[in-house]
């Protein structure tokens, strides 16, 4: 959410990221709204002080009508002043961050641009199978059964399969505690505030159609008594929005900024806009496990830049651990989606594809988050929003399918990438 006196004083610019970032909003209505919410505001309090200096003078008829006209007038602004109210938060919600100047601009992701390379592709001297046929024949994942028991998209990750998996996450944690991140295990089952403050919600509120979350309804005992209360919860698609809920409404100590974060999380996703694309085999499914990094800082934009640096470094340089060739996008305009003032893409090679495959972004949202969400630091006796980033550091399912296509050995048999070694100590995995 950006600051309304922002929206005031840039409307132009607002107004050009509207379009740039293909948003559907009209943002003269919010500004109609704006100055109706503002002056009905001014009324009430005018009608209320005007109330205070009637209820100091001696009771008669005429001052006890005067007082109630006044409070039936007041009763009626605020009834207004309330539906006011749900109009311009279900605009402000949908106002986007003017993006970095140096974001290429662009309709759709066709024109991301491609600003880093690593790694050749490898070429092979046997006919190369895809992750599908090796997980298979090596009894790794299971995808009948997992459809069976899970539905659409699900699977049951098997054998060595498990530990090259967990191999990942362990070796992603490690590193990013050297690196000073503080791990956290977040809850996966969250309240909706959290996703709406992320922003993890096309609109104000969960719309099914559009938001690619699942959604609980759950019964929960309120008190000692007893009583229960229905409240929807949903599960998260990443470990981000968790743990920036966890310092929603709360003032940071100045001093602990920047603050450098990582989270494991299984994650879910319903990928409602995904249908038709890449339906077999892991790398599009509803559920997997993901290390995220998530990183909170003061309100300078030349210091989260160097932040995000950072986090886009830190997932490159695993990559290259692992020896799988990848490429860094830099995401455009069209393709960059309300909240993000930068992105950048990571994407490894994948053979059967005969392509790179997303493995991962990183983001600056600035103080977008932190307003949805209310996280302040103080700054000189000055109140300031925090700035917010996140970037992925190892997905579970699209970096196991590089690491069982790209280490592949002609008799069928997969390589243990060196670092993931100690995880797996034969080195090979094969029937």
């Amino acid at each position: 959410m950006l600051d309304i006196k922002f929206i005031r004083e840039n409307i132009d610019k607002v107004k050009k990221a509207i379009s740039d970032k293909n948003i559907k909003m009209d943002i003269d209505r919010l500004l109609e709204v704006d100055k109706a919410r503002s002056a009905t505001t001014r009324e009430i309090e005018s009608l209320k002080t005007e109330q205070n200096k009637l209820s100091k003078v001696k009771p008669d008829e005429e001052t006890i009508a005067m007082l109630k006209e006044s409070k039936n007038k007041i009763t009626a602004l605020e009834q207004e002043l309330k539906n006011i109210d749900e109009e311009y938060f279900d605009l402000m919600v949908k106002v986007p961050t003017v993006p970095s100047q140096d974001v290429p601009y662009g309709k759709n992701d066709n024109f991301n641009v491609e600003v880093y390379k690593w790694g050749e592709p490898r070429k092979f001297d046997f006919p190369p199978k895809s992750h599908i046929e090796l997980a298979e024949s090596l009894d790794l994942i299971d995808f009948s059964r997992g459809a069976k028991v899970a539905g659409y998209r699900g699977y049951y990750v098997k054998n060595e399969a498990v530990m090259l998996q967990m191999g990942l996450m362990m070796y992603a944690l490690e590193k990013l505690i050297k690196k000073g991140f503080t791990p956290i295990i977040p809850p996966t089952l969250v309240k909706e505030f959290v996703l709406l403050g992320s922003g993890y919600f096309s609109g104000r509120h969960y719309n099914p159609e559009i938001d690619e979350i699942y959604k609980i309804a759950n019964s929960e005992e309120k008190t000692a008594d007893g009583t229960v209360k229905k409240e929807d919860k949903f599960l998260i698609g990443t470990a981000e929005p968790a743990i920036l809920g966890y310092y929603s409404d709360e003032i940071i100590d100045e001093k602990k900024l920047p603050m450098k974060l990582c989270g494991f999380s299984q994650c879910y996703r319903s990928e409602i806009g995904s249908y038709g694309k890449n339906t077999k085999g892991i790398y599009r499914v509803h559920e997997f496990m993901k290390i995220e990094q998530v990183a909170i800082t003061h309100a300078d934009p030349e210091e989260s830049e160097k932040l995000h640096q950072e986090l886009i470094s830190v997932a490159k340089e695993m990559h290259e651990d692992l020896n799988i060739p990848y490429r860094q996008l830099m995401i455009c305009t069209g393709d960059l989606s309300a909240g993000k003032y930068k992105q950048y893409d990571l994407e490894a090679w994948i053979p059967s594809m005969n392509a790179y495959g997303e493995t991962g972004s990183a983001s600056n949202f600035l103080d977008w988050q932190s307003r949805r969400l209310n996280i302040r630091y103080k700054d000189n006796k000055e109140t300031k929003y925090v700035h917010m980033l996140n970037s992925t550091a190892i997905p579970s399912p699209r970096m196991l399918i590089a690491i069982l296509e790209n280490y592949q050995q002609a008799d069928g048999s997969i390589l243990v990438p060196e670092v993931l070694q100690k995880y797996l100590p034969n080195k090979i995995i094969k029937r």
